[in-house]
């Protein structure tokens, strides 16, 4: 799952986006027939920055970023389709931002948003509503795996599945069957542990609000999650720590002291659909008290079908707090 190292002459071009100026730099490549171009590049009044490729091919793509040219970090990996539009929805406050693209030729990429770590970069990739994989250190990390089993065949199988709770858009005992492996340890509560099936429970830690765990050299702390429509000790939220970073999963929770006490948090994953979890103004308030570097809104999909107003959620967030939200599709 390692993506192949690359030399900064590997990157095919680089553009800088500035208040003033926009400015492409091709760089030479071997292997003309792949080069992905920047064809178009512009900063949106909503802050977002929308970045348009052409790649010859059906190729995978990842595209860094930097501030200065000299220290680049990555953003995105990605299937290209050969005219490609990206938004990056960074910080509006933000007043250069540099972008390199490349072709990814290991055929076990996992795509995915990029995040930096002491032990190399982790990759985030969102399946479903609630769900998610994560691939770091050569490990792979399940957040609430459930449907089909398709759905996580193009994954390598679980390393640590972390489950928040008992409701079947969160927890099943086929779909934790389907993603485990010799090895795989599933950390949840003790009301999910409970419902596992005697081989379930003979691999999984049962970790009740307020305790901590460590697996596979990550430390996992559960948060207690409730409101109206779930119990108080039922659901877990998490920090996972790995390589310096600190992930926080909402799960099903309201904004609740828990979370907003929260502090140092690199990573949000947080939760608003109705009538079960939170409103976008309740998500956004607990955001703006808690202050994560980064925050995904993830299970966003409402009791009648349709989801929440994820670019509202951004601008009740704001860009003053230096948290900058960004978008997925995880519907």
């Amino acid at each position: 799952m390692e993506l192949r190292a690359m030399r900064s002459s590997d990157y095919l071009n680089w553009v800088r986006l500035s208040i003033v100026l926009i400015l492409l730099c091709e760089i030479s490549m071997v292997d003309a027939q792949i080069i992905p171009a920047f064809s178009g590049i512009q900063r949106q009044v909503t802050g977002k920055i929308q970045l348009e490729l052409n790649v010859p091919g059906e190729q995978y793509v990842r595209i860094d970023t930097s501030s200065n040219l000299t220290q680049w970090n990555g953003l995105i990996t990605f299937q290209s389709i050969g005219d490609d539009v990206f938004v990056d929805n960074t910080l509006p406050g933000i007043d250069s931002r540099f972008y390199r693209a490349a072709v990814i030729t290991n055929a076990s990429v996992l795509t995915g948003d990029h995040l930096s770590t002491s032990q190399g970069e982790a990759v985030i990739h969102p399946v479903n509503h609630a769900s998610f994989v994560i691939n770091w250190n050569n490990l792979m990390i399940y957040n609430d795996p459930v449907g089909a089993a398709i759905l996580y065949s193009e994954f390598p199988r679980a390393n640590l599945v972390l489950v928040s709770h008992r409701h079947s858009d969160h927890f099943s005992n086929a779909t934790l069957d389907a993603v485990k492996m010799d090895g795989t340890v599933i950390v949840a509560p003790p009301d999910v542990f409970n419902r596992m099936t005697a081989a379930l429970q003979a691999i999984s830690i049962s970790l009740p609000n307020g305790e901590m765990t460590t697996v596979l050299g990550m430390n996992i702390e559960a948060i207690p999650a409730y409101n109206d429509r779930h119990t108080r000790g039922e659901g877990n939220s998490y920090v996972l720590a790995l390589g310096g970073k600190r992930l926080f999963m909402a799960g099903d929770t309201e904004g609740v002291p828990e979370m907003r006490a929260l502090s140092n948090i690199d990573v949000a994953f947080l939760c608003m659909n109705l009538p079960f979890t939170m409103s976008v103004t309740q998500a956004a308030s607990a955001v703006r008290e808690f202050q994560p570097k980064v925050v995904y809104p993830y299970h966003f999909r409402n009791q009648d079908g349709t989801f929440s107003n994820l670019d509202d959620f951004k601008a009740q967030v704001g860009s003053d707090l230096n948290v900058e939200v960004r978008i997925r599709d995880w519907s």
